[in-house]
């Protein structure tokens, strides 16, 4: 039969089959590649071809199956084809010349050139083989069934199952290499305000807490002249009232109250217990996350930071832990000036109750920050004992040196920047 059908003819079939091989090769590359997120935000949006893909992708094992049936046999037919060109022309001689062109030609142009296509535009491709696929694959659906129940008995046997699922959840890890891989499409501060969001179930309240020893409350034993001047000149809107120690803590102050409380002739100790608020703590491990849900649970802007006995380890606000996700409230460089004050050789002069997470910050270093959670803390926590003023060590490859000590603690150091390896050695 074939004898009868003219040499370019078949040639013409045989190049024919060509671009649907290809096709089948690069859309097999792109429905398996393709981002599986965009195609769900098309499809949320009404795109159709977006959701035949998904519908496609929702039966991997029914898609593969028509794509590598459509495929072998195209690729099988042009073996076949080319075959019997090269005996009709050449003879025996004229198979083996086949051969060699044909693995050339198809790994080009079948494979290889499609393939890569298909990989840099994988949504495009998806998109417009899944309006292809979809009524190709009920044409030959028993066909595709019956490879998929051989295959899927053999899987089954060896106790592998099928996976069912569109969109494989990413966990935090893999989130987290999304947005810093996304600079390009999502501007810089939504990306850092994304990152710290995935990071408060990463850190805990010690980490970013007002240490015990910088808490500003008031001593309700203190003589009233005093208490009434810290009143008039408190910095937060919530002051922590207090008997003696702070652990002894009555309530939370609102200073809005004081005005009403002035106008009333009715501001005294015993009025200023009255309008306070309990206050509200939480163990010092507890998770930022777990910290912002229970602030707006209890509907709270200030806590307690307590350890195991119920002492009192610092404070914590709810804007502390919001400057965790949105940044500083100011970018306003004086602000570090109390505790970071940069010098003309590139050192800076570091308050000991600096936490060193904000050094990291105003400094770009990489301190770390799983121990000691103050300039104070680390310095101890390497030497081991309260060091005199005077002291050096090296932390990290940052030379430090203790420029004051005092009540037992590191009041201030000098840190200069790292040491290069030449310099260290």
């Amino acid at each position: 039969m074939l004898e009868s059908i003219p040499i370019g003819v078949l040639i013409g079939v045989l190049a024919g089959l060509f671009p649907i091989s290809a096709f089948f090769s690069a859309s097999e590359t792109a429905l398996m590649s393709v981002n599986r997120y965009q195609l769900a935000h098309s499809a949320n949006k009404g795109n159709k071809n977006a959701q035949r893909v998904l519908r496609l992708l929702s039966r991997p094992d029914r898609l593969i199956g028509l794509i590598l049936l459509g495929n072998n046999f195209t690729n099988i037919l042009i073996a076949q084809l080319a075959t019997y060109i090269g005996y009709r022309l050449y003879g025996s001689i004229g198979v083996a010349i086949v051969t060699g062109v044909l693995t050339f030609l198809m790994l080009i142009f079948a494979e290889l050139a499609p393939k890569t296509l298909a990989a840099a535009h994988a949504r495009k491709v998806s998109l417009f083989a899944a309006a292809i696929y979809v009524p190709l694959l009920t044409l030959v659906h028993p066909f595709v069934w019956f490879i998929n129940l051989i295959a899927n008995a053999l899987l089954n046997t060896l106790g592998i199952s099928q996976s069912t699922e569109t969109i494989n959840p990413l966990d935090r890890e893999e989130l987290r290499t999304v947005l810093t891989n996304s600079r390009q499409r999502i501007p810089k501060e939504y990306q850092l305000m994304l990152l710290g969001i995935l990071d408060l179930d990463q850190r805990s309240v010690e980490d970013i807490m007002i240490p015990r020893n910088e808490i500003q409350g008031i001593d309700l034993n203190d003589d009233w002249d005093s208490i009434e001047n810290q009143l008039f000149k408190a910095v937060y809107t919530r002051v922590p009232l207090y008997e003696n120690d702070i652990n002894h803590i009555i309530g939370i102050l609102h200073i809005r109250e004081i005005p009403d409380m002035l106008k009333e002739e009715r501001l005294n100790k015993e009025t200023l217990v009255k309008v306070s608020r309990e206050p509200y703590c939480m163990p010092e491990h507890t998770t930022l996350r777990d910290a912002l849900i229970n602030f707006k649970k209890h509907k709270r802007r200030i806590g307690l930071i307590v350890d195991e006995y119920g002492d009192i380890q610092g404070l914590i606000t709810l804007e502390d832990l919001l400057e965790q996700i949105v940044g500083e409230f100011t970018n306003d460089p004086g602000t570090y000036d109390q505790e970071i004050k940069p010098q003309s050789d590139g050192s800076v002069i570091v308050d000991g109750g600096c936490h060193v997470r904000e050094l990291n910050a105003v400094m770009n270093w990489n301190l770390s920050e799983k121990g000691a959670k103050t300039v104070s803390g680390l310095v101890v926590e390497r030497l081991e004992t309260i060091p005199q003023a005077g002291t050096g060590l090296l932390i990290e490859n940052h030379p430090v040196e203790v420029i004051k000590t005092q009540h037992n603690t590191v009041s201030t150091v000098k840190i200069r920047p790292p040491l290069n390896k030449h310099q260290s050695g």
